[in-house]
């Protein structure tokens, strides 16, 4: 998993490499100031030699400013390296999420993904720069100054080794009990970046069922398990510091005790002893940091489990190898079922054990070229699920689905689909103006074939009443209604230029009127173009060349808007339905 993570840092290597150099420099100085400071004072001072103290003087500023000299150095080295490999992960998380499919993110919730991308991410950033600067650090300046300690006086230095395992245990017990829980809070934040995500985007629907008191008890409930966590994981680094502090003064009191009774003794000199004294704080400050570093490992430790997760995902839809072009746009489903749950039931022979599983089955349906299909049904009828299947949103479970006469899992993705564009439920728009939006569509595209687009979705007039193609376009489209919204997509998908062109609901906001003008408009301007349209009204689709009945997963019938008046209860019951309701009515 480490090495998987530092393989990240890829170009940023030579910082990384120069930084605990410079680091361990820095610990050197550190060290010989202590010395070189011990000399002034039994060799200068208190013998009166102007030379030593003015040759040592110089030699004490030398090591201070290499000091402070490396010490920065060394950290913005750090801070390079590290900042490296955040943005190499941000990058390598952002392109995986990219490549997965509807499947792969319903895996994880979308409150987890961002928590990954930022959170994490950070958490990996803050642990690198600190083990390439302050663990290396830390450890060397330990090192050091036990030698220098121990070269001075072995049996005072000899003091220090009891600190080490008695301070090494309680760490290790302290890192052990809060570990589990470090786990526990990124769940927690997961679930709570989710739920503000999700009521942000459903922000209306919260106010106009009057449901804010709900939200905030449920927002409240996750910050309380957040607030827990973290209080049981702060009382147990409370008790961290302390624990060392006692240790650490206490044997600061037994060399200062003991040394002055060395000095008076005259084994040991009084700039001696102010090394010793130095020293031990140095081993203090050394213990602390490295305390605060494995914490933080460890906090990583969690942060890059969930990282290497999503980068370990395996995705689901591979790009078929075959690099043929769409030439022939048949479109035809054989056998085909599909299930949320189960993706590998490939055997016809398990359809039955598993058929209460399937959102699909047993789907057969062959649509021509340039055909104007119709797709109606109850709710959860899994219309919108049919038709998500073929440019591979999802596989099927078994069966297959052919565009001209190809499996669409043999054809390259990108290559599929570029050749289809479909224009889902949940109108989106991003923020930036009407041109970006459209440029989704296609990065090339002139403003003379914005402009026929925007005609042929009857989009054109309120567009250039607003401001024209520069206009601005809030976050999710805020500043235009939902029709509005709905037109703009269908503009934005035509100038793919597509050969199948599949409305997913999508001119429900939209007036009887209006609908038909843009069904009027794609049949003239593009009559070779495949359209398959799903709707709930009967209106938008009696004039196409058949209608899909769906019931269940099921096709129920086939036909045309007489053939199915006649011969379909279920189209027969929602026609008339719509009829008596004044749904029916082409001028409404």
């Amino acid at each position: 998993m480490i090495k998987k993570i530092l393989s990240y840092v890829k170009s940023f290597k030579i910082y990384a490499f120069l930084s605990p150099i410079f680091v361990t420099l820095e610990v050197i100085m550190d060290i010989l100031i202590p010395y070189t400071m011990s000399i002034i004072v039994d060799q200068g001072i208190i013998l009166k030699d102007r030379d030593v103290i003015i040759k040592t003087g110089i030699l004490l500023v030398i090591y201070v400013l290499l000091s402070f000299g490396a010490g920065i150095t060394s950290g913005y080295l750090a801070t390079k390296a590290s900042a490296g490999l955040s943005k190499n992960l941000r990058e390598a998380l952002y392109e995986k999420i990219q490549s997965f499919s509807f499947r792969d993110i319903d895996s994880f919730s979308k409150g987890s993904l961002v928590t990954r991308l930022t959170t994490d991410v950070q958490n990996i950033q803050m642990s690198f720069q600190m083990s390439i600067r302050i663990a290396i650090r830390s450890p060397i300046m330990l090192v050091f100054a036990f030698i220098m300690a121990f070269k001075i006086n072995r049996n005072l230095a000899g003091y220090f080794l009891f600190i080490i395992p008695l301070i090494g245990i309680f760490v290790f017990y302290i890192m052990i009990s809060v570990y589990p829980t470090f786990r526990q809070i990124f769940k927690g934040v997961d679930r709570l970046n989710t739920f503000v995500s999700e009521n942000l985007l459903g922000i209306r629907v919260v106010k106009s069922y009057v449901r804010e008191e709900e939200q905030i008890n449920g927002f409240t409930e996750i910050s309380k398990f957040l607030y827990e966590k973290y209080i049981y994981i702060q009382k147990r680094f409370m008790s961290l510091m302390p624990f060392m502090n006692f240790t650490i003064y206490t044997i600061c009191i037994i060399i200062s005790w003991v040394g002055s009774k060395f000095v008076v003794g005259g084994s040991l000199t009084t700039g001696q002893l102010m090394s010793l004294v130095t020293y031990s704080f140095q081993i203090q400050i050394s213990l602390m940091i490295f305390a605060m570093v494995i914490s933080q490992i460890i906090l990583s430790r969690n942060s890059a489990d969930r990282i290497i997760e999503v980068l370990d995902k395996e995705v689901s839809l591979v790009s078929g190898k075959s690099k043929k072009k769409v030439e022939d746009y048949t479109i035809e489903f054989k056998d085909v079922c599909f299930s949320y749950d189960n993706t590998n039931a490939d055997e016809k022979s398990n359809r039955d054990d598993e058929e209460n599983k399937y959102a699909l089955c047993d789907i057969n349906l062959k649509i021509n070229p340039g055909e104007n299909l119709g797709i109606i049904g109850g709710t959860g009828s899994s219309k919108s699920t049919l038709v998500q299947l073929i440019p591979r949103l999802y596989d099927v479970s078994c069966g297959s689905i052919e565009v001209g006469g190809i499996d669409v899992r043999d054809y390259d993705l990108r290559e599929l689909r570029d050749s289809i564009s479909m224009v889902l439920q949940k109108n989106q728009l991003f923020s930036g103006t009407v041109r970006s939006n459209l440029n989704f569509g296609d990065l090339e595209a002139t403003d003379k074939e914005m402009y026929e687009a925007l005609k042929i979705s009857d989009a054109y007039n309120f567009i250039m009443e607003k401001g024209g193609l520069d206009m601005k376009v809030e976050r999710g489209g805020a500043n235009f209604s939902g029709g509005q919204k709905q037109r703009l997509t269908i503009a934005r998908s035509l100038l793919k230029k597509p050969k199948i062109l599949i409305l997913d609901d999508s001119t429900s906001a939209l007036d009887t009127k209006t609908e038909r003008n843009i069904t009027e408009s794609l049949k003239a301007h593009l009559p070779d173009m495949t359209r398959i349209i799903i709707s709930q009204r009967v209106n938008t689709l009696k004039y196409c060349d058949r209608i899909v009945v769906m019931n269940e997963g099921r096709i129920e019938s086939i036909g045309t808007h007489e053939e199915l008046l006649k011969n379909s209860k279920i189209y027969s019951e929602i026609s008339t339905s719509q009829e008596r309701t004044g749904d029916f009515d082409e001028e409404k």
